[in-house]
């Protein structure tokens, strides 16, 4: 649990500046459960610079409760959480300091956003909050105002997260959390697990990731590895102390997060994730010039047009696109189907010559438009994680670049915001396989020409 925070101050000497507005909001790491917001009266003078700055003066403040009256609410909202602030230092060290005067020691572990940045946004130019937020086309209204700059705080935060593939957020949060053994309650998390689509991690005590797997419905996946049989699940399920979870709203996202992360953290009890032996569809041309499909193994050194996990599946769909496409069965090697082209038992098709390598072709183009990543760059749009929200997979001259989510068009518009808010992941066959078998099966929200 974290409790995303953003203060306002007096301004003054070290140490002796009062708070002027909090704004904190309790995130589950999912959605908002609760959120405190409020104007507090500092006792004490506001800075000139500060009231130009945040627009907050005393005359606004004359009614606004004192610290000592917020205080307790402060403390119920922020326990048993993580503070996550941006440059948390300060915000942390303003809040014991307004407790101190109190007679009260106010404690709690703290993330600061800034740090976060620097080491999962690398690249950014500057990691102020404005400026970093709005390099990544994070809507953001009220700056330096406690609300305005804790919404935008959750919004960059979320987005950490989903960079976070080497999971050491959680993990760090789970290990300072989970010392000794859990209670029955604890291991009997599964109760709180969603019913949608995201990746999950099962924990050790130590923080550790056992196993991690996504699914289209974590709960009931979570339900069936804690009433599992077998030794193996048996094991897990004894050395499982917490569960977390993350919505990918996007299935293909779910995948490819997945397939990313096992790479990553190589879980215990995960299957061995060697590669399986692909089958491939090749494009070659015949000696009359005429585009023809052949299947074979896949071989990283030779261009294809998609893959498929066995033969038969690969030849299904030689069949399927042979009849939707009116293409010529025998040039791919098909001599069991029927041929569309006949007419009184005469090929009218590329088999026969009957058809320019031209016109021909052009029908063996639209299979690629339809069917393969070959050359392509496109961004896929599909669901997000809540109402309002986008995920976009980007795809670079056919290589699959990584995924980020979005909630307004000018964010995908523009090709660099793009791809501040993309989290870069390796693309490579298994990764364009899981792209091409998804995009074969399931519909998406929509695809967008990156070169149009």
């Amino acid at each position: 649990m974290y409790t995303i925070l953003d203060i306002e101050t007096t301004g003054g000497k070290y140490n002796e500046e009062g708070i002027t507005e909090i704004a904190i909001h309790k995130f589950d790491g999912h959605k908002v459960v609760d959120k405190f917001i409020s104007l507090i009266n500092p006792e004490r003078e506001i800075q000139p610079f500060v009231v130009n700055l945040t627009g907050i003066n005393t005359k606004m403040l004359r009614t606004a409760p004192k610290f000592y009256e917020v205080a307790k609410r402060i403390v119920e909202i922020t326990e048993d959480s993580v503070l996550v602030a941006h440059n948390a230092q300060f915000d942390y060290r303003i809040l014991r300091t307004e407790f101190r005067r109190l007679g009260y020691n106010f404690e709690r572990k703290t993330l600061c956003t800034v740090d976060l940045s620097k080491k999962l946004l690398p690249d950014a130019e500057s990691y102020s909050l404005g400026k970093l937020v709005r390099a990544l086309g994070i809507p953001m209204s009220d700056r330096h105002r406690a609300n305005g700059d804790a919404i935008a705080t959750l919004k960059l935060f979320k987005l950490l997260l989903t960079k976070d593939t080497e999971k050491t957020i959680i993990k760090e949060v789970v290990r300072e959390e989970t010392h000794g053994e859990l209670s029955q309650r604890q291991l009997d998390i599964v109760e709180q697990m969603p019913s949608e689509t995201g990746v999950y991690y099962m924990h050790d005590k130590k923080g550790d990731i056992l196993f991690l797997g996504k699914s289209t419905n974590i709960k009931k996946r979570v339900n069936q590895h804690f009433t599992k049989s077998g030794d193996k699940a048996r094991q897990l399920q004894k050395e499982t102390k917490t569960i977390t979870f993350e919505e990918t709203g996007s299935e293909l996202v779910a995948l490819l997060k997945e397939n990313e992360e096992l790479l990553k953290n190589n879980p215990k009890y995960n299957p061995n994730t060697r590669k399986k032996r692909l089958q491939a569809l090749y494009m070659i041309p015949d000696i009359n010039g005429y585009q023809k499909f052949e299947i074979g193994p896949y071989n990283k050194g030779k261009e294809c047009v998609t893959t498929f996990n066995g033969a038969l599946s690969a030849k299904n769909f030689l069949l399927k696109i042979t009849v939707e496409f009116q293409l010529c069965p025998k040039l791919n090697g098909l001599e069991e189907a029927v041929c569309e082209n006949k007419q009184n038992n005469q090929c009218l098709g590329a088999c026969k010559g009957q058809e320019t390598p031209l016109n021909y072709n052009q029908r063996v183009q639209q299979v690629l438009e339809k069917y393969s990543l070959l050359g392509k760059s496109i961004i896929i749009i599909d669901k997000g994680r809540e109402i309002g929200e986008y995920s976009a997979i980007l795809i670079k001259n056919g290589i699959f670049q990584g995924f980020g989510y979005y909630d307004l068009n000018h964010q995908i518009n523009n090709i660099h915001i793009l791809e501040s808010i993309i989290t870069p992941m390796k693309g490579d066959a298994t990764t364009s396989h899981i792209i091409d078998s998804y995009l074969r099966k399931k519909r998406v929200k929509k695809i967008i020409d990156l070169k149009n």
